[in-house]
């Protein structure tokens, strides 16, 4: 429950993925469909609290809908909310290694979520500091749509809480200047050539064109 509702949720720290937080996507392997904001949370098996705020909010959800939506009736989900990333996906084909050891959940909106450092509410973060693979708190709810499935998850909020390895697209600006006026190394002695360090890729892992969505086994484009 947050704020006094019970179909709203506010998570634990998760990392994204498949984040359009900065500009509606409607997936092109659907035809018709609506440009929505959306991201997939993936959430740590060891935050129990998180995963049993999200049971009981979808449960609160389907309970509003007997009552004020279905007269009585008692539909059945169409499809599941939330995954296990160590099982398969729908088509049958496992999820990806980011999605090991998790809760794998969507939440979507047609309206744009604000997204924020966690530290400064007030101010919204550039759209390059937004990316799949960081780490935030979010806060959503639950609902009855029109169709389809007869609870869905709608994206509210999105509080940045640190940087992670982008799992798409490049680095972030906070880890571009990261160490950035911090007093640089000593000299290495006359004669002896420094050490060279090994460095983490700039981009993490890649999704190249024809990857799968996790959830809908579908090509990302």
């Amino acid at each position: 429950m947050y704020n006094n509702d019970p179909k709203r949720v506010a998570t634990g720290e998760v990392r994204l993925s498949y984040a359009h937080l900065n500009e509606a996507y409607a997936n092109p392997m659907q035809p018709g469909a609506k440009p929505r904001y959306s991201v997939t949370l993936l959430i740590p098996k060891s935050d129990t609290e998180t995963k049993r705020q999200i049971d009981d909010a979808m449960s609160a959800a389907y309970e509003y809908g007997v009552v004020n939506k279905w007269k009585g009736a008692r539909p059945s989900m169409k499809s599941p909310l939330i995954y296990d990333g160590d099982g398969v996906r729908p088509n049958g084909q496992p999820f990806g290694a980011e999605c090991k050891g998790c809760w794998v959940i969507t939440a979507s909106s047609g309206r744009k979520p604000g997204v924020c450092d966690i530290n400064n509410p007030n101010t919204p973060l550039l759209p390059q500091d937004i990316y799949s693979g960081m780490y935030a708190r979010v806060t959503m709810s639950f609902y009855n749509p029109a169709q389809g499935n007869p609870v869905a998850c709608s994206l509210d909020n999105v509080f940045k809480t640190r940087d992670g390895e982008p799992l798409s697209g490049g680095p972030s600006t906070s880890q571009d200047f990261a160490g950035l006026g911090v007093t640089p190394a000593p000299a290495a002695a006359p004669g002896v050539a420094p050490q060279a360090t090994a460095t983490p890729g700039a981009y993490g892992q890649q999704f190249a064109p024809g990857a799968i969505n996790p959830l809908t086994g579908q090509p990302i484009q």
